[in-house]
């Protein structure tokens, strides 16, 4: 059994706002996505997620990540960190640094990277995402800072409306994410700042891939 499966064996959610959506309910959510400025790439696989993502990101580019279990999942932070891959990898960069303020001005400097990844805790059949953060370190770069978003989630995650992904992200997301970081960190999580990401505004800068699997919290 996986850390994942642990968490969700040990842990009481919502499964109802867990579920692989039928064909339809995401064929909805993409369009709504699209109609709101967001670029979306359905792939069937974890494998063909990376694959996706590989593709996407030119050579030469800087590249930072905010923690995700989807990322992890897909095979992404592994990637960036150890793969064959022409990029610079701002996460290797911030955590050879020693002294701890540095490293934090250095964490707060990489939301302005080239191409920011990371993923989200609901995508609604309206073509809203919304996402929870203890830190803000992984959605901070999301509205604004960095120059493209990346947003990789599986289609367990596309719900009704707004109020389904607040349900989601308290019932779901934040019991399997707080048990996370308290192995992980020794600490709590908190849905201490929240986002809820309606439109993209400019023009191909942001990339939602969703994935046919249960993947990520």
């Amino acid at each position: 059994m996986s850390q994942k499966e642990n968490y969700i064996a040990e842990t009481e959610i919502d499964a109802s706002l867990d579920e692989l959506p039928d064909d339809e309910t995401i064929e909805e959510a993409v369009a709504n996505l699209e109609a709101n400025g967001f670029d979306v790439a359905v792939v069937d696989s974890a494998a063909d997620a990376l694959e996706t993502i590989q593709s996407h990101i030119p050579a030469g580019s800087t590249v930072m990540n905010g923690h995700s279990t989807t990322l992890e999942e897909i095979g992404f932070t592994e990637y960036l960190s150890e793969g064959d891959h022409e990029w610079e990898s701002l996460p290797d960069e911030i955590w050879s640094i020693d002294d701890d303020a540095d490293r934090q001005a250095a964490r707060r400097e990489s939301q302005t990277a080239e191409y920011f990844l990371g993923g989200i805790n609901a995508v609604t059949q309206n073509g809203e995402l919304v996402a929870a953060d203890r830190s803000g370190s992984r959605i901070g770069a999301y509205p604004f800072a960095a120059g493209n978003v990346v947003i990789v989630s599986g289609v367990n995650k596309i719900v009704a409306d707004l109020d389904a992904a607040f349900e989601r992200l308290e019932s779901v997301a934040y019991p399997l994410e707080n048990e996370r970081a308290q192995d992980a960190y020794g600490v709590e999580s908190a849905i201490a700042k929240q986002l809820i990401f309606r439109q993209e505004l400019e023009d191909g800068r942001t990339t939602v891939v969703l994935v046919r699997e249960q993947l990520g919290y």
